[in-house]
This record gives C-alpha cells, structure tokens and sequence, in this order.
C-alpha cells in the first residue's frame, strides 16, 4: 500500500498537544488537507480511540497547526488551527487554539520560517482562523527554542521555559462583535432546559458563560463527573447550539450542533470556594478568583483552554457579566487579572478592557504557557481513499 510521507512535528503548547506542519508540506485545496490531516489523526473512528493515527481521543489531542509565512506586514507567519472530530469526518476551523499558540513560536524558530534572536525572540503571529494579531515572546538560546524552565502550568507534570503571549485586539472577530447581543448579560430560552441568565462573549473564541448553581452544579466538578452524566451533557449541548443562534453563529441549533462542535465554548463559572485539582492537591479560595469549568467538543475540559481563558479573563473585566459577578471585584473593571481556578489547579490571565460610552472594547490579554517539540519525524498517511480526493 502507498503511503504519503509528510514532514511533521508533533508538539505540546500549554494543556494541548497538536500535529504541526509547514503550509508548504500540505495541499493549498481545503478538501484535500483536510483529508489528509484526518487520516493522520485516525479519524473519523466509530471506536473513539483514533487507534489508527496520531490523535489521542480527546479534545485537547486531536488537534492540527499549520504554520507558514505571511505576507502581511504586521505579522511573521500565519497560523491556522484545525480541530479534528474523532469520531466524524469533522474538521472546525471556527476558532484558535490558545494553548497550542504558545508552541507556534517555537515551531517557526526551529524550522527556520522565524529568524531566531538570541535571549528572546518575539514571534509576530497572524491567527489565521480568527482574524487576529498574537505576540508570543519565546525564549532562545544557540539558536532555538529553550524548553526547560521553571513556569510550572497546572495540568502539565514537568516545568517549562515560560513564553509569553499578548492577544491583541482579541474582542470581536469577522463573524460577531466582543458583545454579539450588544447586551453584557441576556436571558436565554432552551428548549428542554427553560429559562437561563448568559452573558456571550466574542473575545479569543465566542465563549458562553454561565452560573453554575443555575445547572445545579458547584464549580468543582471533574470531567469524569461530568462526562458520566449523557443527559447532563446534551443539556450542555442544548444551551451551547441555542447561545450560537443567539450569537449570530449558527442558523438553528440543530446546525450548529452538527457543523460547529467546537464553538461557541459552554463555560460555568462559580464564586471562589476551596477545591482540589484533579491531581489531588488542595487549592484555597484565597489562592484564586473564582471557580470555572468550560465543556469542549462536547466534553468537560481536563484543564481550561487558552482562548477560553481569554474570553473569560475579558468578561471578568467587564462589570455587568455573569462572570464578573463572580469576582472579588464585582461591578469593577479595567485592567485586572483573574485567578481562574479549573479541574487541574490555577490559571492567571491578565485583561484590559474599557468602555468609551459607545461600546466596550478588550485591548489585549496576557498569559504565560509552556511548550515543546516532543517528535520531529514524518507522518506517514495511507493513500487508499485519499487518491481520488488528491487528485481532485
């Protein structure tokens, strides 16, 4: 059987791991990518183990990057991000990935698409997906990426050299404004669920928010907990496909929940209170903000996606939002940064966000993650099936 031989690197950034390739490696055709990116991650897989390819059979797995050159003059390279179904021959190419910016740096360094400057190299990226401009500051030494360091990030095992990313201008994109509404808070009505307080967001990803004690949950809840309960999670299902109509994202919820499993995220968030992370270890109401949870691709999170923190670190800074209410500085905002507490321990994101009387608008976000190459090889991809389509 022939196969194709792809140049690929297989990377952590933040919580997430992706298959990241040169977008002069893969075909221009979206059709054509597409199939090859979900061959090599082993989807679509009606046993949900992408047993036959690279994916790992969650959310924060089954993830693809190409990086290429750009031509605009205020970035290096751009950056799209595809969001791989496991078990349907679904790619999202709706949002970013936060977490997974934090490895684009490095992997523009080390392949040579970013000229590397020795102490700190800033990487101009384009987010290809969203329309918008990221600064990710990486460390460098001899002329590549440095990985080891000590920023230990909740969720990941070892410690890592710290990289610093500056969303900037990340409120609103091509498909909705920072406020899709236009309204900081509104009132949903689901079918099978009632009536529901939300506030929707549109900063990094279109994010819903909503209280957990309206779900009749606690905000310290684990995925297991959470991803056991199938009624539960349609519910979740139900709230999220009616919040994208509302927010302009979709047609009906039926659509939404069909074509568009990765966004808008469905978050709850609760009032600081003593918790353990999912590796055991206590975290004190004091040590953070407020409790939060965010469901993706249909499943609880194991930790809290990059651009979902983005959104929620912008609605934290946003008097009037389900979200703000939570914190210690309710009916404030500004410039503030928000200790978020999530299943795997604590996440600090900094926001600036101001009101000109005719609207709201976030100026940048800011957090630190770490990342690394963890296999620099070829992926090999089988050709039946896919010659027709690549010859298409």
């Amino acid at each position: 059987m022939s196969v194709l031989s792809i140049p690929a690197v297989w990377m952590r950034g933040g919580t997430s791991k992706g298959l990241f390739f040169r977008a002069q490696d893969l075909p221009a055709e979206p059709a054509q990518r597409n199939a090859i990116l979900l061959r090599a991650l082993g989807s679509p897989d009606p046993y949900g183990k992408q047993i036959d390819g690279l994916g790992g059979a969650t959310s924060s797995t089954s993830k693809a990057v190409i990086v290429g050159p750009s031509e605009r003059s205020d970035a290096d390279v751009d950056y799209g991000f595809a969001h791989v179904s496991i078990d349907s021959p679904v790619i999202d190419v709706s949002r970013n990935c936060g977490n997974l910016t934090a490895a684009v740096g490095p992997f523009a360094i080390a392949t040579g698409l970013v000229e590397a400057v020795e102490g700190m190299t800033e990487v101009r990226i384009w987010q290809a997906n969203i329309g918008k401009r990221i600064l990710a500051r990486v460390p460098v030494r001899d002329g590549m990426p440095v990985e080891e360091g000590d920023l230990q990030v909740d969720g990941i095992p070892w410690p890592g050299a710290a990289i610093e990313l500056s969303f900037l201008d990340p409120g609103g994109s091509a498909e909705a404004p920072l406020l899709p509404t236009g309204r900081r808070r509104d009132r949903l009505d689901v079918p099978g669920v009632g009536k529901l307080d939300v506030s929707l967001v549109n900063a990094g990803n279109p994010t819903v928010f909503v209280r957990a004690s309206d779900l009749g949950l606690s905000g310290r809840e684990q995925p297991a907990e959470i991803d056991a309960d199938a009624d539960g999670l349609a519910r979740f299902e139900r709230i999220r496909a009616q919040a994208a109509v509302a927010m302009g994202l979709g047609d009906a919820p039926e659509v939404v929940s069909r074509e568009r499993p990765a966004t808008p995220k469905l978050a709850f968030v609760a009032p600081a209170a003593d918790d353990r992370a999912s590796s055991g270890v206590p975290i004190r109401s004091q040590d953070m903000d407020l409790l939060a949870r965010i469901l993706s691709m249909g499943r609880l999170h194991h930790a809290f996606p990059g651009t979902g923190a983005v959104a929620l670190a912008v609605a934290a800074a946003m008097p009037g939002t389900l979200v703000n209410e939570m914190t210690p500085w309710a009916g404030q905002g500004g410039e503030r940064r928000t200790r978020i507490c999530h299943p795997s321990g604590l996440l600090e994101v900094g926001a600036e966000v101001t009101s000109d009387g005719n609207g709201w608008r976030a100026h940048q976000v800011i957090m630190r993650r770490t990342a690394r190459r963890l296999m620099v090889g070829q992926v090999l991809v089988p050709m039946r099936g896919l010659d027709r389509q690549l010859d298409g």
